[in-house]
């Protein structure tokens, strides 16, 4: 179990942001993105949670940066933010689940993110492999947790929601103890629901604690524009006809007679609003970034209930500013809304304008799905029919580290430094 002195996983912020957009899969250049300046302006504006990983190229050294400055250090404490990273996902055909690469990698992560403990370690991508190279990997990091308290909370991601149910039973059924945290990506979206319809109650019948809810436009699935285009091309698995149904709706939304008709403002607003509630069960009471200064002693004031996990992610400041501006006009939407509105310093005339927004966003999105037809809760093969894993055979030693894959395996196995306390 969890060392005493960790801070209980319900105190995640229902609010975290994400990095994998530090890296070439989604932009052309991940070196010229501003992420200092995106992590500085994130903890300005309230969240508390980062979201990276080794797969993510150079993110997790961006983020380990943009943390290790003095503008972090004398303004927000180690202690009053949350760093989640992964493991076992290297390249995109490579996968280590053994006990000595996850030791490695929790290492070189503690390294590059600079700090002397994780809160959240995910096995990365869990479809990819077998339920017992699952096993073997949450094994050792829980058993880095007991021996060293450099892991707070050990947890799963993936995609198939099946498979994330059948992995936190099996680990369940053969350990004794739930998973802490199950993260779900492109599934609980306007295209997309299945985390709530399928996972939930399998979820919460297996104990797992947390569920956030990531890539709410479905990995850039549900824009105007269409699927990003980064250094890699188009990475997107998504079918042509998915995608043709998805610009039907876009353009849909376009004849409507309303002010702000793009595809994605909808889509991440209906996204966040609805898990917000959805997701509660498996949520968190974190702090909200409501603009209201929050302590961990005063949880109870604001309400003290919990919020569905949701992960953002962004490219630059503007994009940021804009999604906070969305994510705080849904908790001024709240039953205790009006509170929260007028204490973080907005007129109640904000409410009211979030109510609006939220009937007319409910509205547009069964207009939306109504479109998408038969597509709705379609989802990809992933791992896709052809995958093989290039660890599991002899290859070639993968290239020097580079933003497109994470970097080559370390020739021995480095001991984990134990947390200071």
């Amino acid at each position: 179990m969890p060392p005493s002195s960790s801070p209980p996983l319900t105190l995640l912020p229902p609010l975290i942001c994400g990095t994998a957009t530090f890296n070439n899969q989604y932009n052309p250049d991940p070196y010229a993105l501003s992420t200092t300046a995106i992590v500085h302006e994130a903890l300005s504006l309230g969240v508390r949670a980062f979201d990276t990983s080794p797969y993510y190229g150079p993110a997790e050294e961006f983020l380990g940066a943009a943390l290790d400055t003095p503008f972090v250090h004398q303004k927000f404490p180690r202690r009053d933010y949350f760093l989640l990273t992964k493991v076992g996902r290297i390249s995109g055909d490579e996968f280590d689940y053994s006990a000595s690469w996850v030791r490695q990698s929790v290492q070189r992560s503690l390294d590059r993110l600079r700090t002397n403990y994780l809160d959240v370690v995910y096995c990365h991508d869990v479809e990819f492999v077998t339920s017992d190279e699952v096993l073997t990997a949450v094994t050792e990091l829980r058993k880095i947790r007991n021996e060293t308290g450099v892991i707070k909370y050990v947890g799963i991601s993936g995609y198939p929601v099946t498979t994330l149910c059948d992995l936190a039973e099996m680990v369940l059924d053969k350990t004794g103890e739930p998973i802490d945290v199950v993260m779900s990506y492109a599934n609980f979206t306007l295209q997309n629901t299945r985390l709530a319809s399928i996972a939930l109650p399998r979820l919460k019948a297996a104990g797992v604690k947390v569920v956030p809810n990531a890539s709410v436009l479905g990995m850039g699935l549900l824009r105007r524009k269409g699927v990003p285009i980064g250094g890699r091309g188009d990475f997107h698995p998504s079918p042509r006809e998915l995608r043709a149904a998805i610009q039907a709706s876009s353009d849909w939304l376009d004849r409507q007679e309303i002010n702000e008709r793009r595809l994605e403002n909808v889509a991440i607003r209906w996204a966040l609003e609805n898990w917000m509630r959805e997701g509660a069960d498996v949520g968190s009471m974190g702090d909200p970034a409501s603009g209201i200064l929050w302590t961990r002693e005063k949880i109870e004031k604001y309400g003290g209930h919990k919020l569905g996990v949701s992960l953002i992610g962004v490219s630059s400041v503007e994009e940021l500013r804009e999604t906070m501006r969305v994510w705080r006009s849904i908790l001024h939407g709240l039953e205790d809304g009006k509170t929260t509105t007028v204490d973080s310093g907005q007129g109640t005339d904000d409410r009211e304008w979030s109510l609006n927004r939220q009937h007319e966003v409910r509205m547009l999105a069964a207009g939306i799905r109504n479109v998408l037809g038969e597509w709705v809760d379609y989802t990809w093969p992933s791992p896709p029919p052809d995958f093989i894993n290039r660890c599991s055979v002899p290859s070639v030693p993968a290239p020097l580290p580079t933003p497109a894959v994470s970097p080559d395996r370390l020739p021995k196995q480095v001991p984990i430094k134990e947390a200071q306390r």
